[in-house]
Order: C-alpha cells, then structure tokens, then sequence
C-alpha cells in the first residue's frame, strides 16, 4: 500500500493527465514526487520557490482564471504561515482548491516545534465554506483527492506520515460505522483508527470512521448516538478540534462529550514519532486509558 503523500502526488499527475483544470503549485519542497506530473505537462506544475504565501496567490489567481489548483507543502507551510492568503485569495473569493498536506501534528519530530502543526484543522475551520479530509491510508487519499478535486470546492486534505494497516471504502462527506456498542460513540479521524480499535477492544462501544471532518456527517452520528449520548473525539490534531461539530450535530440532545487527542499544554519535541505518541497519550495504551477516563472508570 502507497504511503499517503506518495499516493496523493500518484494520483494529481493522473487528475493532471485527466482534466485540462488541474493545475499543481508547489513551493520548493517535494518537487522530486511530482516527477511525473511534470513529464504529464510542465507548464500546469508551478514551483514558486520557498515563498508560501506566493503560493497561495499564484493558486488563487489560477482558480480565478478557471483552473483548479492542488497546492502541496509541509503542514506549518502550508497552513499556519499563510493562513491569511487561504482566508482572503480563496475564501473571501469563494475560489475552488485543493490544498494537500502532509506532516501535520508531530510527523516531523525531529525538525522541532516549527515543523508540528497540531492546529492546522482548528484554524482552517475559522475559513467559512472550507471542506477537510482527513484520510488514513493511501487508497483512501486517492478516493477523496479525485472526489474533492471533481467537485471542485476549497478543500484541506490532511495525509500523514503514518497510516491504518488497512485501508476502508470511504466516501467524501460520510461516517462510516466500523463497530456498534452500547455505552458510549467514539468519532475517529483518519490514521488513529487502527490503534483505537485495537485499545477499545474490551468496550462496549460504537466507532465511527470520520475521513471528513467538515462538512461534518452528523445524519449518521444523531442515527447511533442515541437520545442521551456519551460522544468521545478521537483526534489526531489539538483535542477539542472536532468538539463544535460533534456538539452541534447533537445540539437537540443532553450530551456528554469528550475528546483524545494532542493536549494543548504540551509544546516539546519528544524524539521519535512513536516517542510522541506515547508521551501525547495517542499510542494504543494512552488512547485506551483516556477513552476509560472518559467513561468514569
């Protein structure tokens, strides 16, 4: 199975190949993967240099001429230093693009804290009519990179170094239900599925897949949530990301919430990722005594 920034650079040669639209904009860094995009047509794959905020105007002025661009960086880089851009280029313009990402949260650990982005989706959320994906394996990078890139909106598309050993049949917009249980609805996005089934194995309890985090499925949450639901976030971004979509899908019910995911109060570099899973509380172990926490045990 392709790792998830390797299959998303695959896949927008062939959307490249496909559709006279798609354009690529790039800022430097990983120009060697869009090889092939490259050898499709040159002159729609633009390399700006390390100027991201440049980027994201040069993508902007191509959506307004009809274009749809996929923009590629390294998460801080593409999220957090140009946030301003994404707001006013495309969202003040209701322009359509695809900006993909990889290294968000702690991939890069070794780079330090300027190369974290823990709160990438949290400030992309601020931008009204943003969509953001959140996939979990390579298969489903390509799934939702063709059906967001066809529907032409401005949407985030999050990959991850790592991933789930297996990859599911995801469709954009939608919950998938891996398991039902009885005590309690845990929400999972993207590349932590794996470790948490795995920690909740022993629970009674239902988990949703969650590849798309905005706009958020919440038919399928209020369908098996129940009338007095107890919902646990489990995030691989700052927890209490998904906390305003989670409480306003159920907003006509007695909730209780809580979210597993990356504390705010920690800021260090721990050393290898797994190193940082554990220490964050996102390894197998950590996920499966926060989850108990949550439920009171």
């Amino acid at each position: 199975m392709r790792p998830m920034r390797q299959q998303a650079a695959r896949t927008a040669a062939e959307l490249l190949r496909e559709d006279p639209r798609v354009v690529i904009v790039l800022a430097e860094i990983s120009t060697d993967l869009f090889r092939d995009a490259v050898a499709v047509d040159p002159e729609r794959v633009v390399n700006v240099g390390i100027m991201e905020q440049a980027m994201i105007g040069v993508a902007a002025g191509l959506a307004m001429e009809g274009f749809h661009p996929i923009v590629h960086t390294i998460t801080p880089f593409l999220v957090e230093r140009p946030l301003e851009q994404i707001k006013v280029d495309f969202g003040y313009q209701e322009l359509g693009g695809t900006f993909v990402s990889v290294g968000g949260a702690n991939d890069y650990t070794s780079e330090g804290f300027t190369h974290h982005s823990p709160g990438d989706v949290q400030a992309l959320l601020t931008i009204p009519g943003i969509r953001v994906v959140v996939p979990g394996s390579g298969p489903e990078v390509e799934s939702l990179l063709r059906a967001t890139s066809a529907s032409g909106g401005m949407t985030y598309l999050r990959t991850s170094i790592r991933s789930n050993d297996a990859a599911r049949e995801v469709s954009f917009g939608r919950l998938e239900v891996v398991r039902r249980g009885a005590e309690a609805t845990l929400v999972v996005a993207g590349p932590l599925l794996d470790r948490t089934l795995a920690a909740v194995v022993e629970l009674d309890v239902t988990v949703l897949y969650a590849t798309t985090v905005a706009p958020f499925d919440g038919a399928t949450l209020r369908k098996v949530a129940g009338e007095t639901p107890v919902i646990i976030a489990v995030e691989p971004f700052f927890e209490g990301t998904m906390a305003p979509l989670l409480t306003e899908a159920l907003s006509d019910r007695p909730t209780r919430f809580a979210s597993v995911g990356i504390p705010r109060s920690i800021l260090r570099d721990y050393g290898e990722p797994e190193d940082h899973d554990r220490e964050l509380g996102l390894d197998e172990a950590g996920i499966a005594r926060r989850v108990r926490a949550a439920l009171g045990r």
